[in-house]
Order: C-alpha cells, then structure tokens, then sequence
C-alpha cells in the first residue's frame, strides 16, 4: 500500500490535543475524518508526536496509507482546504516510502514556548501573560545546562511510563521578538509536559525564586515535585520536525 505524509499545521485551542480519545474531538480525529472524505476511502494517520489539549503546531508531520497511488495531489489539497477545519490547514502530501514513519523516523523536534509581557487581545490563547521582571540572562544561564543528553525525569508528567527518561537536547534559547519572549528548545526526544515543566521552572529562577544552579540539583533528583510549575498550554508551539528524507 502506498504510504504518504501529510505536513500540516494547527490551532490547538479547539481541540483536545492529537490524539484520539474518547469523548472528546481531537486534530487526529478532525485529519482522519477530513482525509477520509476527500479521498473516498477509510484513512487512519500515525502522528509525529502527541501534543496536548491546547497546544498548537506550526509543523506537523503524519503518516497514512491508502489503497492506491494518489492523483492530482494539489487538487486534493484544495478540496482539504474547501471544507474549512477550525484551525486547521494542511500544507503538502507526499510519497515517502512504504517504511517510513512520521513519529519513529524523526530525528529532532523543536518547541516554543512564548509569552507576552503586557496584556494583548489578539494573543489569547497564543502565548502566556507574565507580570513583573524577569531577569533573562540569567534564565538563558540556566537554560544553557539544559543541553546534553541527560534524565529529564524530574520534568515528566508524573506517572507517565516510558522505556526512558533520557533525552538529547541540542538547543535551548531565551529570545526577545518584539513584544514576545520565546524560548525555543530543540531535543532528539521529548517527555510528557517535559517543555512546560521546564519552562516554569526557568520562569521562577527569572523572578528570583531560583538560583541557576538549582538546575542540576533537579535533574539529579529525578523527582517531579522538585521542579517549577507546568505552564499553561496555550503558549506551547511544535515548530519543526527533521527528518533524515526531508530537507
């Protein structure tokens, strides 16, 4: 059977994350749904990655097989597009081989969290409001000890069950663009809620809570408790996925 990716990108505000769950209607849901439609045939798609309720995507890859070659892709896309998903667009289909896949072939996936320093309508649900001074040198400091390959357990959701803890970061970024202040994080892998924990914690040594080398102190007691707070969803943006066949 032939086997494409789909490379799209969402608001995730309306939706219950990726995945499909019960009782609730999800992007996989509002894909597999929309695919099934255009194409005229039961389609099922293997995401890149689950992203939470909330969360958006400004890159997303996923899978799907179908029982023949397509035809006139671009006219497909246009029929995609004409049913208008909420927060949803769907960018280019392509062929890749029938073993690829959007979630295990990946080779890094880059977030950003972004938040805004004054109260701004037209960023609801875009990005997090946080009040006061935020001191991001030293939030860079310490986001600098992040990079590596090392237990990230003490930033996981508690209770999630994975063969491993250890994650291979490449990048992470304090930047200023415009009234935004973005952190951008780059990893080989990355646990549940693993972005959001981290990114609070790097927020309460910005206010003084913590010092930078807190840091490792965390990391080395593997413990949830003793990181910062998760924050909110809506600030939290997939940007990019590489993959070894797409440049």
């Amino acid at each position: 059977m032939p086997r494409y990716f789909i490379r799209m990108r969402y608001n995730g505000s309306a939706y219950h994350g990726w995945q499909i769950q019960q009782n609730a209607y999800s992007v996989q849901q509002a894909t597999n749904e929309a695919l099934s439609k255009v194409f005229r045939q039961h389609i099922e798609t293997t995401g890149c990655g689950r992203t939470d309720t909330g969360v958006h995507a400004e890159e997303f890859y996923a899978h799907f097989d179908t029982n023949g070659h397509l035809e006139n892709i671009q006219g497909l896309l246009g029929n995609l597009a004409a049913l208008k998903l909420p927060g949803i667009d769907f960018r280019e289909i392509s062929e890749v081989s029938p073993q690829a896949h959007a979630r295990f072939d990946a080779i890094s996936r880059t977030y950003e969290y972004r938040i805004t320093r004054e109260r701004n309508p037209f960023l609801e649900n875009l990005a997090y409001y946080v009040y006061g001074h935020l001191d991001t040198a030293l939030m860079n400091e310490m986001a600098q000890q992040l990079i590596g390959r090392k237990d990230f357990g003490a930033f996981a959701k508690s209770g999630t069950q994975v063969k491993t803890n250890i994650c291979t970061i490449i990048e992470a970024v304090w930047e200023e663009k415009n009234e935004l202040l973005i952190f951008r994080i780059t990893a080989d892998r990355f646990l549940r809620n693993m972005v959001r924990a981290i990114v609070g914690t790097l927020l309460e040594a910005g206010q003084g809570k913590r010092k930078p080398e807190n840091l490792m102190e965390v990391l080395e007691s593997k413990s949830r408790s003793n990181a910062g707070m998760s924050v909110p969803a809506c600030g939290l943006f997939l940007t990019k996925i590489k993959y070894p066949y797409l440049l």
